[in-house]
């Protein structure tokens, strides 16, 4: 790692040195919302939606194919990104909460000049620090008549849509900011997190449409280990009348029902996404009329991936591809030629160094990932990662998802159910929908074995070698973010 991590400063030292140096160094718009899909950015596919502002990202930056979460849910992933650092390290592996003393990138961005602000969702159980400003919502916050906070108090925002809000909310941020400072700003969307409701506008037009179901809707699972028959996130089985939020025609059942669950379910997730690309677009034009656009570094991605329908789920957790990866585009018109792609293997630990490279900051030791930035151009160091740890706790979770951990090469990936002591192995040259496991076959024990080796090599590099087969109950609980702060309302 220390290697890996040499080079890569060096090569940042050697390609964008007198890009970032003050005081022309660029502003930093991170946008992330909360369980959106690789897969349902038509940058990506465009089976699903046309994200036309997203992919505007895309067309004028550089898409990253192989970002993925370190820990695949929502708390967990978003200490990662503010401390890069994995979960056993910056002590919030589920949902507890997230050390307010705890140094992060926002407080590292603050000492090195930037104006930094946070809008949206935190959902990390303790305030934000290290932000000059910053509205939250409690807890998950709500899709209409949300309410935010601050240091000063509470509001609900009577007659509003909570997308519609964090952006109107972040461009007067932005307006109000100093002009002196270059900005580093993280706009955190509540969509398309469930129940996914999306505005009356979107809703209607959205329920109009036929969605094409994935060709694993009805997976059987077959030759999977025990844990994905066992989870409690099936479209079939599992969706409430909250998530529908209509009453199921009579005399559906089978593969009809959950025919039916798929379209309601992804009618109102597209929907949502949809007000997401129109926010995009919205703080594309403000950059632009602000004439700062080409020297901001705008940045689009999600606290983890999403099953759309994928297995036969929703949610997310596992280790396979739709839950692993993220979505991450990146445009930056001083700095990033226009229709890149990147195929390295980067992980959200990384984000938090790559933020400070930008800012022309030294990576801290403590910091467990590297900065992307020396990805910019589209090539790939020779000594980058060529693997990628994975790690998920929370079990028993709401969807009873067992725990498990793992490693993901460029054309393999090794799971392991600690709790189970059950193994999959996935071929994802041959098999990229992770359908066939190969673990037992003997044609694959030379990989498999590879693998594990390959595995155990990142958890000692990584500090994680302790308490790998540790009773869940010794892990933190579902908590925090029930408890997060519930401020008066004004």
């Amino acid at each position: 790692m220390k290697a890996f991590r040499t080079l890569c400063t060096g090569m940042l030292s050697l390609v964008s040195c007198a890009a970032i140096a003050a005081p022309q160094r660029p502003n930093i718009l991170f946008v992330m919302s909360d369980d959106h899909a690789a897969h349902a950015i038509s940058a990506y596919s465009d089976k699903l939606i046309q994200t036309p502002n997203l992919d505007r990202l895309a067309k004028e930056g550089i898409t990253f194919n192989h970002v993925f979460a370190a820990n695949s849910i929502c708390t967990p992933s978003r200490a990662t990104i503010l401390t890069g650092q994995y979960s056993h390290i910056n002590g919030v592996p589920t949902f507890n909460a997230l050390d307010p003393n705890k140094v992060t990138v926002a407080h590292r961005m603050q000492k090195a000049g930037y104006y930094t602000s946070m809008i949206g969702k935190w959902h990390l159980g303790s305030d934000p620090q290290g932000f000059d400003h910053w509205e939250i919502f409690p807890g998950q916050g709500e899709y209409h008549n949300p309410v935010l906070y601050t240091k000063e108090g509470s509001k609900k925002y009577q007659g509003e849509y909570a997308t519609e809000l964090v952006t109107r909310l972040a461009i007067a941020n932005l307006k109000a900011r100093p002009k002196e400072k270059p900005f580093f700003m993280m706009m955190h969307h509540k969509a398309p997190h469930r129940p996914w409701q999306p505005n009356a506008r979107l809703g209607a037009k959205w329920r109009t449409r036929t969605i094409p179901e994935p060709a694993t809707l009805f997976d059987t699972y077959a030759g999977r280990a025990d844990p994905i028959r066992e989870q409690r996130q099936s479209i079939a089985r599992d969706l409430t009348k909250t998530d529908v939020k209509e009453p199921r025609p009579e005399g559906l059942t089978g593969d009809a029902l959950t025919r039916w669950n798929y379209q309601r379910y992804m009618q109102d997730y597209l929907a949502c996404i949809e007000s997401i690309d129109e926010s995009m677009g919205e703080m594309l034009a403000f950059l632009e009329q602000e004439g700062i656009l080409e020297n901001t570094v705008v940045i689009y991605t999600s606290d983890q991936g999403f099953f759309l329908g994928d297995h036969g789920m929703y949610d997310k957790r596992f280790m396979y591809e739709e839950s692993l990866k993220m979505p991450f585009l990146v445009r930056w018109g001083k700095g990033i030629k226009p229709g890149l792609t990147q195929d390295a293997i980067c992980v959200n630990c990384d984000f938090a160094p790559t933020f400070l490279a930008l800012a022309g900051e030294e990576v801290p030791e403590e910091m467990q990932g590297v900065s992307m930035v020396p990805l910019f151009d589209g090539s790939t160091p020779a000594q980058w990662r060529t693997s990628m740890y994975y790690r998920y706790y929370h079990d028993p979770g709401d969807h009873r998802t067992a725990r498990h951990y793992g490693v993901r090469t460029m054309t393999h990936k090794l799971i392991y159910f600690d709790g189970k002591d059950q193994w999959e192995c996935y071929d994802l040259v041959k098999d990229p929908e992770e359908l066939n496991n190969i673990y037992t076959q003997p044609e694959a024990q030379t990989v498999v074995a590879e693998l594990k080796k390959e595995l155990a090599r990142l958890q000692k590099e990584l500090k994680d070698t302790e308490n790998l087969y540790a009773d869940p109950k010794t892990w933190p609980r579902a908590s925090s973010y029930r408890k997060a702060p519930q401020r008066r309302e004004e």
